[in-house]
């Protein structure tokens, strides 16, 4: 019986040094039924060479050439041509652990989920390696309710507002006609998540680290992102974020806990 097919969806700009690592721990895959489309998002270096003799050798590799737009229209135009049933994120310079996509989707169809998040592992240096995540503690599938209490928990970990840990269901990305927004610089990740988390109904963890998530001090956020600025963006992100919570009754009894969104830092 053919598994479903997975589209795994990887930006590329300017990662010409980290790419063959990303790219190689996704073919190695235990699960071998994905495709793996490499958005070249207006690349200057190597990196376009790099996902063209990929695709040459791999024929579940497609390259989507586009001029330099942001990371989010390029995740944007791979949905617009994934074909999976699921799909899953990755970022060019970090990798999957080698069982990432193959216990994802075991779970998800196991616990018949409409999203399955997992833990993951922070590497700095490359060589300090740190397991995050964790905070669903249920081992079977949760609603919809139970999973926004938890996320009031930590409404800035990386947990629950990254791409990357997760996997989803294209048929609810396309029924509600899900994207990142463009017009975001940060945070676009989250709102994507938490748009397609009103569209869900059950949710669960899986109870193991799948993803390498390699900190990275040059990048948008890091480098970026002031304070004063991160907060613009929670505030425009933030109607959406409690009528999620007034959408399921929760928000008057913990305003104080939806607010908390605005001034928490980071949790990676």
């Amino acid at each position: 019986m053919q598994r479903p097919l997975v589209s795994v969806i990887v930006p590329v700009y300017n990662s010409a040094a980290d790419l063959p690592r990303c790219i190689e721990s996704i073919r190695g895959q235990s699960y071998e039924n994905f495709e793996l489309l490499l958005v070249n998002d207006g690349s200057a270096d190597t990196s376009p060479q790099l996902c063209r003799m990929y695709a040459r050798v791999d024929s579940r590799i497609r390259v989507i050439d586009q001029e330099n737009r942001g990371v989010s229209a390029a995740r944007n135009a791979a949905l617009d041509l994934a074909r999976g049933e699921f799909i899953q994120f990755a970022d060019a310079d970090d990798y999957l652990a080698p069982e990432a996509t193959e216990l994802l989707v075991g779970r998800l169809l196991e616990e018949k989920t409409d999203l399955v998040i997992a833990d993951y592992y922070r590497v700095v240096n490359d060589e300090d390696i740190t397991v995050y995540g964790g905070y669903i503690p249920e081992v079977e599938a949760i609603d919809q309710a139970k999973f926004a209490v938890y996320m009031m928990d930590r409404p800035a970990s990386f947990y629950f507002g990254v791409l990357w840990n997760k996997l989803y269901r294209r048929s609810i990305i396309e029924e509600y006609r899900l994207r990142c927004d463009e017009e975001l610089s940060w945070s676009e990740d989250f709102l994507f998540n938490l748009q397609y988390a009103r569209r869900s109904a059950h949710f669960c963890a899986l109870h193991a680290p799948i993803y390498y998530y390699r900190k990275n001090e040059k990048s948008i956020t890091a480098t970026q992102i002031h304070p004063w600025n991160a907060v613009k963006v929670k505030a425009e992100i933030f109607s959406y974020y409690k009528e999620f919570y007034d959408s399921l009754g929760l928000y008057d009894e913990n305003k104080g806990k939806v607010y908390k969104y605005l001034v928490s830092l980071a949790e990676c």
